[in-house]
């Protein structure tokens, strides 16, 4: 092989290298336009998200503010109840001491009136 023959060679395969390198550019350019519509579509879903986090913030506020005064309310109506079942097992503590008291009363009466026999 001599230079009269490798140069037919490489201008033979000359247009297929630069369709090639012209087809890589293109492809690049046109990656690059979709890379710069991604980040902007981006930036723009991040705008979008930041308004909803505070509009969804501010609504959430707003719900914790009348719900705290409820939660209050039924907090202190479950305290009362809980104080009024309270009071009555003491009531009942009460009642039984006097009943067993009375039976331990009855108990000694009737001992008493065995042993004496």
């Amino acid at each position: 092989m001599d230079g009269k023959q490798i140069l037919p060679i490489a201008l033979a395969s000359v247009p297929t290298m630069l369709t090639v390198l012209v087809g890589i550019l293109i492809n690049n350019s046109r990656l690059s336009d979709v890379n710069v519509r991604i980040s902007e579509l981006r930036s723009t879903m991040d705008e979008r998200i930041g308004e909803l986090r505070s509009t969804m913030d501010e609504r959430i506020g707003e719900m914790g503010s009348g719900l705290g005064g409820r939660i209050t309310e039924l907090r202190s109506h479950m305290d009362s109840r809980f104080n009024e079942v309270d009071r009555r097992f003491e009531e009942m503590k009460d009642l039984w001491r006097s009943e067993l008291h009375r039976v331990e009363e009855v108990l000694d009466a009737r001992l008493k009136y065995i042993e004496g026999r």
